[in-house]
Parts: C-alpha cells; structure tokens; sequence
C-alpha cells in the first residue's frame, strides 16, 4: 500500500452536518447547524486533514518537514499521519528557548509519534520562507524531504479545502470558519456555489489575514473565487491566547449541548457569531453553518 493513500485510514466523508436548538439564533429566526469537520479522523481531524490529504500524496511516501508552535495542530496531525502511513516527518518549531524544556503534551505526542522536532530561534522561524533559510533547514533532513508550509496552507490545501464547500452546498447560506494561515477559507469560499458565502474569524491579531486569503487564491485558482470576509474582532488577544470571557462562553457552550469546545479556534469562532446574530448581522431565516476544526484535546495552551 503505497504511503499516501489515505483512503485506508478511512476518513469519515463528507463530515456530519448537525442542527443545534440555540435560543441565541432561534429567537432572530436563525437556524445554527454545526459541520463537524473534528469528527473526519480522530487522528487528522477537521481541516488538518483536508489541507494535508493533497500534499500527502504529491509527498508520495517521502519524509515530510513542516512547522508550527509549541501547540500547532498542524504538527500533531502531520505526525500522526507519518506514524499511520509510515513515512519520517520532522516538525521545525518557533522558539528555541523550548529545546532545554520538558514537551508540553502536544509536543510529546508529536515525539510520540516519531516526528523528529528541531526548535529553531524566532528570527530564523520569521524567515522559514526564505530560500537561504528553507535550504539551511533542509540540510539536515534526508534526501528528498518534501516542504509542508506552517499550518499546511498552500494551493495544494487550499484545493483540498473545496471540497469543504462543495459538501455545503445548498445547506447553508453562511458558513463560518475560524482562521490561522487562511488556506480553509481560501478553499472553502471557492467551493460554496453562488448565493453563499463565508465568514472567517481569525484567531491572531494583526489584520495581515485578508491579503494571505487573497494571494493562496490567486495561486490556487490564478484570481479570486467565491465570496468570503474577514471579522478581525475575536482572536481573544491573539493566537493561544483566551480571555475570561471567551472561556466563560466555551463552557456555557459545553454545557448547553453537549459539546466539547476547542477554545484557540473553534471557541472564538462560536463567539465570533454568537455576536453577530446579536448584533443582527444576519436577516431571519439564514441558515448559519460553523465549522467545527478541531477537538479540544491538548490543544489549550496553559
């Protein structure tokens, strides 16, 4: 069985598309459905799975180098990946104050897994994209090892992300997705079909996410597909970062469904249109899609 061939993991797709009984939306006339992309694999779960499936088979069984933080799902799930289909993996990790550190539990599993992990210093993780940099790092690893951007956003993701869409079609009239490097909603937006659209909540502070959604487009699809924006407000203090607030309504969603809530992404999305359906940004009768991501599980940052 040839490395990346995926198909024998069996991947639970399309993912479910579950309807949620919210008093938040139901009394403005909205319906919440939730799309549960964290159920696709409990190993390579949500849109990890998505933006890695195409990069995995052009990797065709060869070692895999990607970066993250110390908390990266993106790490996680490719590690996992290597381990089930039997292929090294090596994860570059920002910050080299963390080498001399016990692995905090998402680092672990990743070591777990068999991911070779090289912490390199912040300055050096900043130019990861320049040529000089990436060759630097690849001299280090075999022969042949092929380069998976940070969070796994590249044309080959963002083409694996329509897919996404396309699975929405005709369900939803706004489908929102919370956002770190862009490639889901890069993807996503171009497989909604007309008449929908989706609205990326990012979970990092700095504004930049609108121009990455644009040039992963324009490399995936050579322009601008489908229609999406951008609410910048509820990154909770930016990335790993939550506030009591965000917490307080990750529990009072928890509680009021049944649900486990990944607080870095999932969470702040699920705020993000909490408050917009307060704040009446959607007429009566939108039917609002969220994307579930990702699970919870070691991925909350202490």
């Amino acid at each position: 069985m040839n490395a990346f061939d995926l198909s024998r993991l069996r991947p639970r797709l399309p993912s479910p598309l579950e309807p949620v009984e919210d008093e938040r939306f139901a009394r403005r006339g909205l319906t919440l459905l939730l799309k549960r992309d964290d159920l696709i694999h409990p190993d390579l779960p949500g849109n990890k799975w998505r933006k890695l499936a195409l990069n995995l088979a052009a990797a065709d069984g060869r070692p895999v180098l990607t970066f993250g933080g110390a908390y990266s799902n993106h790490l996680r799930a490719t590690a996992a990946a290597g381990r089930l289909l039997g292929f090294p993996t090596i994860g570059i990790v920002r910050g080299d104050e963390l080498a001399g550190r016990p692995l905090n539990p998402s680092l672990a599993q990743c070591a777990a897994d068999g991911m070779r992990l090289e912490f390199v210093d912040r300055t050096t993780y900043r130019a990861k994209n320049d040529p000089a940099t990436l060759a630097a790092l690849l001299e280090r690893a075999p022969e042949g090892t092929y380069v998976v951007p940070e969070g796994g956003s590249n044309t080959r993701a963002v083409r694996g992300c329509v897919e996404l869409g396309r699975e929405l079609a005709g369900a939803a009239d706004v489908v929102a997705v919370a956002c770190g490097t862009g490639g889901t909603l890069a993807g996503l937006a171009a497989g909604l079909p007309p008449g929908q659209r989706a609205i990326g909540v990012p979970v990092l502070k700095g504004g930049f996410l609108g121009g990455e959604v644009r040039a992963l487009q324009e490399a995936a699809f050579g322009g601008p597909r489908g229609e999406w924006a951008l609410d910048e407000r509820f990154h909770g203090g930016g990335y790993a970062r939550t506030t009591p607030v965000l917490d307080a309504f990750a529990q009072d969603f928890e509680a009021r469904h049944g649900l486990a809530i990944e607080r870095l992404y999932v969470a702040k999305m699920l705020y993000g249109l909490v408050t917009l359906a307060e704040e009446g940004a959607f007429p009566a009768g939108t039917r609002l899609a969220a994307v579930v991501t990702g699970a919870p599980e070691l991925t909350h940052a202490p």
